[in-house]
Parts: structure tokens; C-alpha cells; sequence
């Protein structure tokens, strides 16, 4: 495969996919390795979760938070039913999730990831497990959704399926990319 380049419109897919009854399985321990710490942001600027989605999803083309107006990103993380967590260890964010249960019942999983410097370094399942934990915790939740595409990492699918979430439902969309992909790093 050819290098996509700024400009080019890519085909990808997205799944969509659920998860209807609490895990069986406990609290995960953390990973082997130096102590890591989730910390709960309090209402975070809007600047933070930017930074944060950008260091997650720049190699895979997370473009679309970009197209939201800073107000009503603003709204979303001021809203009592988000809770945007960030994951550090060494001194530095690792990784981030942000849950949302505005919608009476269901808790999204609308932003998940691992900083590239963090991939492979077994935190990816750990704080997977706590999220979803976390967000089966939440009082009322029946479900929980999450999405992901054929331009996010090549597990990334596959591990949502690891920690029970089943597909619901695919679509295929097309999007003219912002920046550079490299095919060797992210094959199809």
C-alpha cells in the first residue's frame, strides 16, 4: 500500500459495539513496572483534552473532535456525567479515558488510548479492565457502548471484544485525512 497522504480521501470502517452486563472479572492489578496513578480531571480546561486526544489518536487520524466548537466541548466536560481520566505514571500521561453517561442508562466510552511511547507496555488491558469497571460502577448504568475504526490500532478492536463488548453494528465512511499516514506503521 501506498503512503496516504494530507488530502487524500481514505475509505475506513467503523464498528460500533456494546456491552450489556457487568464483567464477572475482578479489579485488575496494575502492570508489572513503575507505579501508575488514574487521576479524575475536575471540570479540565478544554486545552487538556485536546492535548491529551491529540497524543492518543495523532498517528490515527482522530481528526473530528477538532470540528466541535470549544463551547460545547466546554459543555461536555463541565457536564456531571463526564468524567475524563488520565493515566500517569514516570511523570507523564500515559494515556486517557473519558466516560459519558448523559444518555439515561448507557455509558460511552467516547475517548480511549495509550500514548504511542506506552504501547506495548501491558497498561492497554489494565486500563481498559478499570474503565469499563468504572463505568459499571456508575449508578443506573444497564450498558455501555464504545466505537472503533479501521484507521485506530490494529488491536484495538480486538481488544474490546477481549473485555466482553460485542458488535452491534459496522458502517463504512470515507474521510480526507489532515495529516500523513504511513502504511508500514498502520496496515490496513
Amino acid at each position: 500500500m501506498m503512503r496516504a497522504r494530507a488530502g487524500d480521501e481514505v475509505a475506513y470502517t467503523v464498528t460500533f459495539l456494546e456491552m450489556t452486563a457487568r464483567p464477572t472479572w475482578p479489579h485488575p492489578p496494575q502492570p508489572a513496572g513503575r507505579p501508575a496513578s488514574l487521576i479524575a480531571a475536575e471540570t479540565p480546561p478544554v486545552w487538556y483534552l485536546l492535548s491529551l486526544y491529540d497524543a492518543v489518536g495523532r498517528e490515527y487520524s482522530w481528526e473530528d473532535i477538532h470540528a466541535v466548537p470549544e463551547a460545547e466541548l466546554r459543555e461536555t466536560l463541565d457536564d456531571p456525567g463526564v468524567t475524563l481520566w488520565t493515566l500517569h505514571r514516570a511523570g507523564w500521561p500515559h494515556g486517557f479515558y473519558l466516560l459519558d453517561a448523559r444518555e439515561a442508562g448507557t455509558v460511552e466510552l467516547a475517548y480511549f488510548g495509550l500514548v504511542p511511547e506506552a504501547v506495548g507496555s501491558g497498561l492497554g488491558t489494565w486500563l481498559l479492565k478499570t474503565a469499563v469497571l468504572g463505568a459499571w460502577d456508575m449508578p443506573g448504568t444497564e450498558r455501555m457502548t464504545v466505537n472503533t475504526c479501521t484507521l485506530d490500532h490494529p488491536r484495538a478492536l480486538a481488544l474490546y471484544q477481549k473485555v466482553g463488548f460485542e458488535v452491534v453494528r459496522r458502517e463504512d465512511r470515507t474521510r480526507v485525512l489532515t495529516r500523513d499516514r504511513d502504511p508500514a506503521r498502520f496496515p490496513d
